[in-house]
């Protein structure tokens, strides 16, 4: 399955999301995260953050999924951005990135975050996916998509 409307909050899901470098772009992510989801900005960041020290996040044909454990969350939640102005992000194949989804998880959700974060792989790895995701008109179509199976097989 490859709806990720259990982990994805409609206020989550941004488009234009401009960012000079990841960490602004982080940043960015986490005051979304912090509004959708009743978070601390500065934690979420920092997660990531430090994740990401351990190597990109970035897989390929311009998609990222930075992720982090934070205190205080109670399940597995995510934010996802598109950017018009692609990002370095020392992906394994060079090419700068546009696809961004942030997943965060309780300190204690092993498992949990091991399966979300494969689910939301698997989904970004779709070219077909994804090239619907950068060629929807607006944020509604972009929830939509990553909503519903029914609705992103229409879309």
């Amino acid at each position: 399955m490859t709806d990720l409307h259990d982990i994805l909050s409609p206020e989550a899901v941004l488009e234009h999301v401009t960012a000079g470098n990841r960490k602004a772009l982080f940043q960015h992510l986490a005051a979304a995260a912090a509004s959708a989801y009743e978070l601390d900005p500065t934690v979420v960041a920092a997660a990531v953050a430090a994740r990401e020290k351990l190597g990109s996040t970035a897989f390929g044909a311009g998609v990222a999924t930075p992720h982090g454990k934070v205190p205080g969350l109670s399940q597995v939640c995510g934010v996802f951005a598109r950017l018009p102005t692609p990002l370095d992000f020392d992906a394994v194949d060079d090419l700068p990135v546009d696809i961004v989804f942030m997943l965060l998880s309780p300190p204690d959700a092993g498992a949990d975050h091991l399966k979300a974060l494969a689910r939301v792989s698997r989904t970004l790895r779709d070219k077909a996916f994804v090239d619907k995701l950068r060629g929807a008109g607006s944020r509604d179509a972009l929830v939509a998509l990553l909503s519903a199976d029914v609705v992103r097989d229409a879309a």
